[in-house]
């Protein structure tokens, strides 16, 4: 019965939508998860509105791990997700909670990310994912509207498709500045060629991360394992150390 049960799971994949933010930090957690468990599990890396357009439209996702709680919350509404085992099946699991910076090139000639800098002239192009697909970009607007500076900075921002995009043309030039979150700002690539300012955390909503098991899926008992997993005290740990703050 054991090597029945132990060959169901080599033969199980599961599928993951994650949000784009989670690019440099779910890779090893799902490496771990498989030497754990022996469930193979592999990630699509999206902004999460786009993420919850595709299990709309029944792309064969068995988790989704959304950047904010809105988006899960959407499918969970139209009975196309749900987060059953956890306290209030009708709301997203919150797994972590999200950080926003702003990031600039150690080489730029311009001041270091600060106040100063978003209020710098020489500050030409700013890169801000787009408010509408992805929760960073909503958190960026956010705060650059409580800080009154959104008119000003608008006909500068060049707008990326999700969060790993804006730290791409920010880390590559096509921006002078970026506004992205911790997790890219902590990456080893992104750490040896610039530097960060955390936004402060009163200017922007705070960025919950929801996630939810697809209703769809064929792989419900491997959710719920993955998921448990991700919540667990040693993987928690292991995102902080990657830029984002433990669930309570």
């Amino acid at each position: 019965m054991l090597l029945v049960a132990i060959a169901a799971h080599a033969q199980t994949t599961l599928r993951i939508a994650a949000a784009a933010d989670l690019t440099p930090v779910l890779p090893p957690i799902l490496a771990e998860f498989e030497h754990a468990t022996g469930i193979h599990a592999e990630a699509t890396f999206q902004a999460s509105a786009m993420l919850t357009t595709q299990i709309q439209n029944a792309a064969p996702f068995d988790v989704f791990l959304s950047a904010d709680l809105g988006y899960p919350k959407k499918l969970i509404d139209a009975g196309l997700a749900d987060a059953a085992g956890s306290k209030d099946s009708s709301a997203p699991i919150t797994y972590a909670k999200g950080t926003l910076v702003l990031w600039a090139r150690k080489d730029s000639k311009l001041p270091a990310p600060s106040l100063d800098l978003l209020h710098s002239p020489y500050l030409k192009r700013l890169a801000v994912a787009n408010p509408d697909r992805a929760p960073y970009g909503k958190a960026a607007v956010a705060a650059l509207s409580s800080l009154k500076l959104y008119d000003s900075l608008k006909p500068r921002i060049v707008t990326a498709e999700n969060i790993a995009q804006t730290a791409q043309f920010a880390e590559s030039g096509n921006a002078d500045a970026g506004l992205i979150s911790l997790t890219s700002a902590m990456t080893p690539q992104l750490s040896s060629s610039g530097v960060y300012w955390v936004i402060p955390r009163d200017l922007y909503p705070p960025i919950e991360q929801g996630a939810v098991i697809v209703t769809a899926t064929a792989h419900r008992d491997a959710a719920h394992r993955f998921l448990d997993f991700l919540r667990s005290a040693p993987v928690q740990a292991e995102l902080e150390k990657s830029g984002l703050t433990p669930a309570k």
